[in-house]
C-alpha cells in the first residue's frame, strides 16, 4: 500500500458544547478550537458565512474530519457526556507522552488492528498525534445520555452472525475479500463520513444545483444533487447509497437512502437511512451532524456529531493497491494454508 504524508486536523465541535483549547507540549501541534455559534438561547451569531453566487453558505475548500473522540462512549463513563477541563488536559498529556515515546524509540504506533503493528507510523508522519489536533470535552460522537449505539435487534444479530460465519475461513477468490481490501469502498468514503486512522482530508466544491465532496482515502468523489430531484428507484442499490440535498437556512441537509447490505455501517442492512447536516459555524469549522436509522437493525434512530476543520490543500491522489500485491499475496497465502492443511490431514 502506498502511504502519503498529509497534514490532518482532529476536531469535534458542537453548537451547544463548550470546547477547550489547551497549549500543546513540545512536538505536538494543536489548533485553537473555533467558537460555537448560538451557544445560548437568544445569543446573536457574530460570524456570517461567505456565500456562493446562489446565496448559500460557501462550504468550499479543504477540510479534515480527524478526531480523537470515539464513536461510542468508553465503558465506565456511564452517562458522563463531557470531560472536565482537567480530565481533558490529562488525556492530551497522555497522548503527547505516547507520541514522544514512539518517536524517541521508534516503536510501532497502534492503529487498532494487528495487521498494522509492524509499521512505525511516526516515521511516515501518519501517527494521529503528529497532526494538528483540536480537542473537545465530548466523551463520544454519539450524542445523548447513553452515548452508545442502540441495542441491535435479534434478527440483525442473527443476520450479521450468519455473514461472519460464511466469511470465516473462506477465501477462494477476490470476491471473498472485504470491499476495503479490494479498494472498492473504504470506511472514510462511506456514508456517514467518519475519520479513520489516517488520510482524513476532504475537499468540497459547490456548483449550480450540486455539491461534490472528495475523500482523500481512495480518492473518491461523492456527488450530491441539490436541484430537487427525487431518490433513485428503490431497486437501485449503491455502496454509498443515493444522496440528495437541500438547504435549510444556512445548513446543507443531505438525505441518503438506497444502500446495499454489502457495505454495512455498524452492522446495518439495506434499509439504512442517513440524514447529514453540514453547517459552517466559523471560518475554520464545519459542524457535521448525522442521524442514522435502520428499522431492521435498531429499534430507534441515533445521532452523532463531529467537526470538519479547515486545512491546507491540495489533496494528492491516494494509491490504494499499487499493483494489487496485497490481494495477490493474501490469496497466495490462502492456497499455501490449504496445501498445508491437506498434507496434515493426509498423515
Amino acid at each position: 500500500m502506498g502511504y502519503r504524508l498529509f497534514a490532518s486536523t482532529a476536531a469535534a465541535l458542537t453548537a451547544s458544547v463548550m470546547l477547550c483549547a489547551q497549549t500543546p507540549a513540545s512536538g505536538q501541534r494543536a489548533t485553537v478550537a473555533s467558537k460555537a455559534a448560538n451557544t445560548s438561547a437568544g445569543a446573536k451569531r457574530v460570524w456570517t458565512p461567505p456565500r456562493t453566487p446562489d446565496g448559500h453558505p460557501d462550504l468550499q475548500g479543504y477540510w479534515s474530519n480527524s478526531t480523537e473522540t470515539p464513536l461510542e462512549r468508553p465503558k465506565g463513563l456511564g452517562a458522563k457526556e463531557f470531560y472536565t477541563d482537567a480530565e481533558l488536559a490529562d488525556l492530551m498529556k497522555k497522548d503527547q507522552d505516547r507520541l514522544a515515546l514512539n518517536v524517541e524509540e521508534g516503536r510501532p504506533t497502534e492503529r487498532g488492528t494487528n495487521a498494522d503493528v509492524h509499521y512505525d507510523y511516526t516515521q511516515y508522519g501518519l501517527d494521529r498525534g503528529q497532526a494538528k489536533l483540536s480537542w473537545n470535552r465530548r466523551t463520544s460522537l454519539i450524542v445523548g445520555e447513553t452515548g452508545t449505539l442502540p441495542p441491535m435487534l435479534p434478527e440483525a444479530r442473527k443476520r450479521n452472525a450468519q455473514i461472519a460465519a460464511k466469511n470465516r475461513g473462506h477465501l477462494d477468490g477476490p470476491e471473498d475479500l472485504s470491499l476495503s481490501s479490494r479498494c472498492i469502498e473504504v470506511n472514510q468514503e462511506s456514508v456517514p463520513m467518519l475519520s479513520g486512522g489516517y488520510n482524513n482530508n476532504l475537499q468540497i466544491v459547490q456548483g449550480d444545483g450540486v455539491v461534490a465532496i472528495m475523500a482523500e482515502m481512495n480518492h473518491s468523489v461523492r456527488v450530491v444533487p441539490i436541484d430537487g430531484r427525487p431518490h433513485l428507484a428503490a431497486e437501485v442499490r449503491q455502496f454509498r447509497g443515493d444522496s440528495i440535498g437541500h438547504w435549510e437556512g444556512d445548513t446543507l441537509v443531505v438525505d441518503t437512502t438506497n444502500f446495499t447490505s454489502r457495505n454495512p455501517f455498524q452492522g446495518s442492512g439495506d434499509k439504512l437511512h442517513v440524514v447529514e447536516r453540514f453547517t459552517r459555524v466559523d471560518a475554520d469549522t464545519i459542524l457535521y451532524r448525522f442521524t442514522v436509522e435502520d428499522p431492521e437493525t435498531w429499534d430507534q434512530p441515533w445521532t452523532a456529531e463531529t467537526a470538519w476543520s479547515k486545512v491546507k490543500g491540495p489533496i494528492f491522489e491516494y494509491a490504494c493497491h499499487e499493483g494489487n500485491y496485497s490481494m495477490r499475496n493474501t490469496l497466495a497465502g490462502a492456497r499455501v494454508a490449504e496445501e498445508e492443511a491437506a498434507k496434515k490431514a493426509g498423515k
